[in-house]
């Protein structure tokens, strides 16, 4: 009669054991394969953040008329301001609780004759919550309230542009455009990359050569030649709809090469495996198990792939814009506001005309934080 030894026991799995595998963890806590995705991703601290980050950046890209101050029109007498923070201590060193900003009295150097803008400290003027200021009409409700402004002065958190218009504003409109170029370019790609691949791995021989020998063609093509010959072809009179919606589609084809590749070889996996070849000898056909079978194994490895290509369709867009290849003012996105950056005599007057890269900075560390997230959470080889 074997006894058997407390110490050498399996214990029972815990949430936060990073011992056991899938199976284990699966057996003993009986949790499904979506809780257990779920759990490893909140275990990835940066997958988590990038989220966060990424949804609040999409719902004030959604709401940018009530969360940004100004209208990205508006124009004030402050050209190329610099950045107006609020304060909570004043020039004479006491605190204060609400935030305030002080007027700004414009001048010009004698020496230079650029303008100056000179704090006035014989008032304050406090920051408020749900400031009326411009009027402007969402979801066919027309208001004129703003999440926060000043009544009485301005507040330029990044400053003014060239032409007057507060930038804070213009960024928080522009991400509209960039990050819905992101996931709509990325959205064609996913549909294009999942059907050519998982076609190109299930039929093989020609078809395989011909689309793989297609992919490779397209890749092949240089980025800036192709842009500026797409550039060429863009009328001028073209609508900012008409140029985004164009700019998508290109960006898409451009993109679907890689993730068709890696389908391809997630289908070639899966192709020879015993409940394909059951399917197909109890008379599936070709498409029922493409549908059933290859398109569920490859559809979480594509949206990882998708998720850690939107960073590349954002800067493509950024990139154009910013050549003047892309989108054109009067839209606005950030590649069309980094184009007033491209003078240095503008940067050493007003640098924070390129504070937008800031922004497609963390947007696109936000993306690939939450691509490696979900990478981690559908390998099978991961340990929890």
């Amino acid at each position: 009669m074997s006894h058997s030894d407390p110490g050498t026991q399996t214990e029972t799995a815990t949430v936060g054991s990073s011992s056991e595998d899938l199976s284990d963890l699966l057996v003993s806590q009986q949790v499904s394969y979506r809780q257990l995705l779920y759990l490893r991703f909140l275990r990835n601290k940066l997958a988590v953040a990038g989220f966060w980050i990424l949804a609040i950046l999409y719902v004030v890209a959604l709401g940018a008329e009530f969360f940004a101050p100004y209208d990205k029109i508006t124009r004030f007498g402050d050209i190329l301001a610099p950045p107006r923070l609020p304060r909570f201590v004043d020039a004479d060193g006491r605190f204060h609780l609400r935030p305030f900003v002080y007027a700004h009295e414009k001048g010009r150097d004698p020496e230079t004759l650029r303008r100056t803008y000179v704090a006035d400290t014989t008032e304050r003027y406090p920051l408020g919550l749900f400031v009326r200021g411009d009027e402007y009409e969402f979801l066919f409700i027309k208001s004129n309230v703003h999440l926060f402004g000043v009544e009485g002065a301005e507040v330029f958190l990044l400053g003014t542009d060239n032409q007057g218009r507060d930038l804070f504003s213009r960024v928080i409109y522009g991400a509209r455009l960039s990050t819905t170029i992101g996931l709509c370019g990325v959205a064609i790609s996913l549909v294009l990359g999942i059907i050519i691949g998982m076609i190109s791995g299930y039929l093989g021989g020609i078809v395989d050569q011909a689309i793989q020998r297609g992919i490779e063609v397209l890749l092949s093509f240089p980025s800036i030649p192709l842009w500026l010959a797409l550039s060429a072809l863009l009328p001028l009179d073209w609508s900012p709809r008409r140029i985004f919606f164009f700019i998508t589609i290109i960006l898409s084809i451009l993109n679907w090469g890689s993730l068709a590749r890696i389908v391809r070889g997630l289908t070639l996996s899966v192709k020879n495996e015993e409940y394909v070849l059951s399917a197909r000898m109890g008379g599936g056909g070709r498409w029922w198990i493409i549908r059933r079978h290859f398109f569920p194994a490859n559809l979480s490895y594509a949206i990882v792939a998708a998720t850690l290509s939107v960073p590349e369709m954002i800067l493509g867009e950024t990139a154009l814009s910013f050549l003047g290849l892309g989108l054109r003012p009067p839209a606005v996105s950030w590649g069309v506001l980094l184009q007033a950056s491209q003078k240095v005599s503008v940067l050493g007057v007003a640098p924070w005309l390129v504070s937008p890269v800031a922004f497609v900075i963390v947007t696109v560390l936000a993306f690939n934080f939450v691509g490696d997230g979900l990478r981690d959470a559908v390998d099978p080889h991961s340990r929890f």
